[in-house]
């Protein structure tokens, strides 16, 4: 497959209230470009100034005609209310307003713009015609702060465009008992999201018919070049690129009208026993591909995931808000050395999806087998299709951890916190961290527990919480919940504890 997520080409139209001079607002919008140029961020400058609605239809083909798919609408000055917002509905991408600040105390008569009352009246008409645009925190500024907020959009601008032509790709129901991955899908078709349900049996018909294709050697020495020392399983590694190369022309052959897709599949009890192999690994390696692959049919896991994915342009993980850190471990490794309490850290595990770029590179970083498996399906003995897994202890760092999510009723939330990977050995198995949260242990509570939140917890690497939350919010999710500091109650929380 080709890359996963969008390319953000950005336009940006500057727009002029007839009775402002109509060159304050484009030398103000050349000053923006000059600047966009100055920190590398690639844009096209629309030469149509947006007056009236003749000249917003203009400016919109000039932009579609070079190539854009996100905008930058910019208020040199006051701005003509009507045409700029229409703007946003002319437009077929995500759209950006922000206004220029004055330039200078000297010349505050012929030289004023007014922005900073135009965008009130901007946002109040977006408003009435109900159209959706990201406005900045602070969405008034100098060149070099406007171009600033154009680097932000871009990545935010990348996951509205992804979303708006993803696929979730799911395989097989979820597991039995195991309804924690089981939520109503209309609230992703309500955002725009395309779905595709098979069963287990299409996906393995689908495998069998991809034996002895010629690409599998290939797939193998990539395989084999990636893990070096940690390729345990030689004789395994067929069996995984026969599959890596069955989901990858199931994407492509079944993604229809859509540009991207995303995978949310069954793992077990039944899949290892019937086709030869955990499928861990081969997630990973999707994974860091910008192609999510979420276990245990999470889809609202896998549409976290690729949110993630399109935000960072970086590979993203899907964990198990796992277990606590034992006392004698954080006595050891942890206190007096990270500041943290005991309550704010937890172990993230699942059994190894996490892509290898992202784990310590060591010695036992290796495809292992699946120790819970192993113990149910072969009783324990020497292993064999329950091998698969990719483990090893994830690499510190800054991580966001977030979540999209939908209620029994459909409705979307989302929470996002941001937090790292401490640089500790977990003396675990899988594809295991230990992460650090402030303040987790309250926001485990009033948050994970409190508003019925599934185990499973996307993870990207870095930290990208801003986005997200933008993301969210165009979305139109009204619940975004984070880790609210000390001091600060969640809203059910108990003010005597």
């Amino acid at each position: 497959m080709s890359q996963n997520y969008p390319e953000v080409k950005l336009g940006i139209i500057a727009v002029s209230r007839d009775c402002f001079v109509l060159s304050l607002s484009e030398n103000r919008r050349k000053a923006l470009a000059a600047a966009c140029v100055k920190k590398s961020i690639p844009v096209f400058e629309a030469k149509t100034t947006v007056e009236n609605e003749k000249d917003a239809l203009k400016a919109v083909e000039e932009v579609k005609n070079a190539g854009c798919n996100a905008l930058l609408v910019f208020l040199g000055n006051f701005g003509p209310e009507t045409p700029e917002t229409l703007i946003a509905r002319y437009f077929p991408g995500p759209v950006m307003y922000a206004a220029a600040a004055e330039d200078t105390g000297k010349d505050l008569i012929n030289g004023r713009g007014d922005a900073y009352c135009g965008m009130l009246n901007c946002s109040y008409n977006l408003g009435l015609r109900k159209l959706k645009a990201v406005i900045p925190a602070y969405p008034i500024g100098t060149a070099e702060d406007i171009a600033d907020m154009a680097a932000d959009f871009i990545p935010v601008a990348r996951a509205i465009l992804g979303i708006s032509q993803l696929k979730v790709i799911t395989f097989g129901p979820r597991p039995q008992d195991f309804f924690a991955c089981n939520a109503p899908i209309k609230g992703l078709y309500d955002i725009g999201v395309e779905i595709e349900e098979n069963s287990e049996l299409d996906l393995l018909v689908s495998y069998k018919a991809h034996k002895d294709d010629k690409r599998i050697n290939e797939v193998v020495k990539s395989m084999a070049d990636e893990l070096g020392a940690g390729n345990q399983y030689p004789d395994l590694l067929p069996r995984l690129a026969q599959y890596e190369l069955t989901l990858l022309d199931w994407a492509d052959q079944h993604k229809g009208a859509r540009n991207y897709v995303s995978f949310a599949n069954k793992c077990w009890p039944a899949f290892p026993s019937e086709f030869g192999f955990e499928p861990c690994y081969v997630n990973s390696r999707l994974a860091s591909r910008g192609i999510p692959a979420a276990c245990e049919v999470d889809i609202y896991g896998s549409l976290s995931e690729y949110i993630g994915a399109c935000i960072s342009g970086d590979a993203v993980t899907l964990l198990d808000i796992n277990n606590s850190v034992p006392q004698d471990l954080f006595d050891s490794d942890i206190k007096g050395k990270h500041p943290y309490s005991i309550s704010d850290v937890f172990m993230g595990f699942h059994c190894g999806n996490t892509p290898f770029c992202k784990l310590k590179q060591e010695k036992n970083t290796a495809i292992k087998f699946q120790l819970i498996q192993n113990r149910l399906l072969e009783n324990g003995g020497t292993p064999d299709f329950t091998r698969g897994t990719l483990e090893g202890d994830i690499a510190g760092g800054d991580i966001t951890f977030y979540r999209i999510h939908a209620n029994p009723d459909s409705s979307l939330q989302a929470y996002i916190a941001q937090g790292e990977v401490l640089p500790v050995a977990t003396h675990s198995f899988g594809g295991i961290g230990i992460f650090a949260i402030p303040e987790m242990g309250r926001f485990y509570r009033h948050v994970l527990v409190g508003k019925h939140y599934p185990h499973h917890g996307a993870v990207a690497f870095g930290k990208f919480g801003k986005a997200l939350h933008t993301v969210f919010d165009y979305l139109g999710v009204q619940d975004i919940a984070f880790n609210q500091p000390r001091g600060m109650l969640y809203p059910r929380e108990n003010p005597f504890v």
